[in-house]
C-alpha cells in the first residue's frame, strides 16, 4: 500500500511528522518507509516511480496480511476525512498488479496553448465531480510556482558600465555563491564559498537592496538599475506528441470498476468536446487505455491462434461439419465464467481474458473426444442415434473426471491476488461447460445429422457381436442359426 501517489503530502516537516505519528505503534504494520521529495525506487514491477518534486512525499507501508492492510487503509482514510492531514492532498492506494496505471480514471486534455488547455481541464474536472463514484478529481500539474524577474534598465546599466552578464554574475555570487579558494583540513580539501549573508540573500523582499559594483568600483543598489517583478510560472510543462497535455484524474470508490466510471463520465463530456477548437482534443487514459494496450497485444496473434487451432482440429476430425460442431461448443464457457467471477466478486481483466482463451481450448478438447467416439461407434456398425447415446454415456465419466481434476487443481491458484481471476474463470467455466457439452453437443450433433440418424455404419458385418453393448446385442443371421 502506498501513501500517497501522484500529488499527496505537501512536503513539510509538520505533514510528514503527522503522517508518521499516525502510523507509529500500529500493530497491523510491519514496516513503513517515507520518501521525501520523490517517490520510492521501483522495487515492484507495477510501480511507476515519481519524478523529484519538492511538494511530494510517499510512504510505503508493509502490513501483516490483507485484512491488516484494509484496516490500516481505513484508519488513514478516516484520519484524512477528520482533517488530521488537512495540509496535503492524501491518496491511499494499494499495490496493483499489471502495468502501472496510476489513477484508474484519467482524461487527457491536449492542445498547443497552455492556458486554453488548463481552462478546458478545469471544465472536465467539474464534470468529473458530478460522478459520485469518482474520488477527488484533480489535475496532474496545476499549481504554478512563484518566480522573480529582473527587467534591467539598459540605459542606466550602460551609463554605469554594466552589462546584463555582469549583473547576472554578480547576483549569482551574492545569492548562490562562488568558490574563491580551497583550504586543507587534514587530508581533505574544503572549498571556501563567498556569498551574501543569509539575511540578505534569503529574503526576497530585500533583493533590491543587494549591491552591484560597477567596473569603476561604484556600489549601486540593484533596484537602481533593474525593475523587480514578482510573478508565477509553470514549474514543468508536460507534452504529448509535442502538444501541451494536462491529465484530469481521479480514484474510484471500492467495489466498482474503473471502466464503468470512465464510461459513465465520457458521455457527459460530449458538450465540451463539441465546443473544442480543431487543435484541441480530449483522450481517455487510465485503466481503459492500459486494458486496450493489453488486448491489442492479444489481438495481434489472435488470428494466427485461431488458424492454428482450426488446422489442428481439421487434421484430427477430417470434416468441416464436425469441425463446426466442435467450434460451436467453445462459447459455452462464458456462462460459467461470468457466474464464477460474479460470485467471487473478481474483475474481468486481462488475466481473466487469458483464462477464458484457455477455457475455450479445454472445452473443445472434450468435444473432440465425444465427437471422435461417436464417429468410431458409427464406423463399427451402430446407427448415428445409437452412437450418440452410447458415446455420450461412455465418455461422460472420463470427461467429467478430467474436468474435475482441472477444477480442483485451480483451487490453490484462486487465492492468488494476481492469478485468481484466471483460476476462477477456468473453474466456473469448465464446471458449467462440461455438463452443457454433454447435453448440447449430442443434441446439436443429432440436429445436424437428423436425416441420417437411423442409417447404420458400414462396419456391422465385420463387427463381432461380443463387442456390442449387451442391451443392443443382436441375434446372428438366420443362415447361421440354421446351421
Amino acid at each position: 500500500m502506498r501513501l500517497p501517489e501522484g500529488s499527496a503530502f505537501n512536503v513539510t516537516k509538520e505533514s510528514v511528522r503527522k503522517a508518521e505519528a499516525l502510523l507509529k505503534d500500529d500493530k497491523d504494520i510491519v514496516t513503513y518507509t517515507t520518501y521525501v521529495g520523490q517517490g520510492s525506487p521501483r522495487f515492484w514491477l507495477g510501480l511507476n516511480p515519481q519524478l523529484p518534486n519538492e511538494s511530494f512525499s510517499e510512504t510505503v507501508i508493509l502490513s501483516k496480511d490483507v485484512a491488516a492492510r484494509e484496516r490500516v487503509k481505513a484508519k488513514i482514510e478516516k484520519a484524512v476525512a477528520d482533517g488530521a492531514l488537512s495540509e496535503a492532498r492524501v491518496r491511499v492506494d494499494r499495490f496493483n498488479f499489471g502495468p502501472p496505471v496510476g489513477f484508474p480514471v484519467q482524461f487527457r486534455v491536449i492542445g498547443p496553448d497552455t492556458k486554453t488547455v488548463r481552462d478546458i481541464a478545469y471544465k472536465v474536472r467539474e464534470v468529473m465531480r458530478t460522478e459520485k463514484r469518482a474520488v477527488d478529481p484533480h489535475l496532474d500539474w496545476n499549481e504554478q510556482t512563484p518566480y522573480l524577474k529582473l527587467a534591467v534598465d539598459q540605459d542606466r546599466a550602460r551609463a554605469l558600465g554594466l552589462t546584463p552578464q555582469d549583473i547576472s554574475q554578480s547576483l549569482a555570487m551574492l545569492i548562490s555563491g562562488v568558490q574563491v579558494t580551497t583550504l586543507r583540513d587534514g587530508i581533505e580539501k574544503v572549498g571556501v564559498v563567498a556569498r551574501a549573508v543569509p539575511s540578505e540573500r534569503l529574503d526576497l523582499g530585500r533583493v533590491g537592496d543587494l549591491t552591484i559594483y560597477s567596473r569603476g568600483g561604484v556600489a549601486v543598489p540593484l533596484s537602481q538599475i533593474a525593475k523587480i517583478e514578482y510573478a508565477h510560472e509553470e514549474p514543468i510543462l508536460w507534452r504529448r506528441n509535442r502538444d501541451m497535455a494536462i491529465t484530469v484524474r481521479a480514484d474510484i470508490v471500492d467495489g466498482v470498476q474503473a471502466p464503468d466510471v470512465t464510461n459513465a463520465i465520457w458521455p457527459k463530456l460530449q458538450g465540451i468536446r463539441n465546443s473544442l477548437q480543431p487543435a484541441y482534443r480530449i483522450e481517455i487514459g487510465g485503466a481503459i487505455e492500459e486494458s486496450e494496450k493489453g488486448n491489442a497485444s492479444i489481438n495481434k496473434l489472435f488470428p494466427l491462434m485461431v488458424i492454428g487451432m482450426l488446422t489442428l482440429l481439421m487434421i484430427q476430425l477430417q470434416s468441416f461439419s464436425r469441425l463446426l460442431l466442435v467450434f460451436l461448443t467453445a462459447p459455452l464457457g462464458i456462462i460459467g465464467a461470468s457466474l464464477g467471477l460474479n460470485v467471487a466478486n473478481s474483475p474481468f481483466g486481462f488475466v481473466a481474458l487469458l483464462g477464458l482463451i484457455a477455457l475455450a481450448g479445454m472445452i473443445m478438447r472434450n468435444s473432440v473426444i465425444l465427437v471422435d467416439q461417436i464417429e468410431t461407434d458409427v464406423s463399427h456398425g451402430l446407427t448415428r442415434r445409437e452412437a450418440i447415446v452410447e458415446a455420450t454415456v461412455r465418455r461422460a465419466r472420463p470427461v467429467v473426471l478430467t474436468a474435475l481434476a482441472a477444477i480442483l487443481a485451480m483451487i490453490p491458484l484462486s487465492r492468488s491476488a494476481f492469478w485468481g481471476p484466471m483460476a476462477i474463470t477456468i473453474m466456473g467455466g469448465l464446471f458449467v461447460a462440461t455438463f452443457l457439452t454433454l447435453l448440447f453437443l449430442p443434441g446439436l450433433y443429432a440436429l445436424w445429422f437428423r436425416k441420417s440418424l437411423d442409417e447404420r455404419g458400414p462396419g456391422e458385418a465385420e463387427r463381432p457381436a461380443a463387442a456390442e453393448p449387451d442391451h443392443i446385442r443382436r441375434a446372428p443371421p438366420l443362415a447361421h442359426a440354421a446351421e
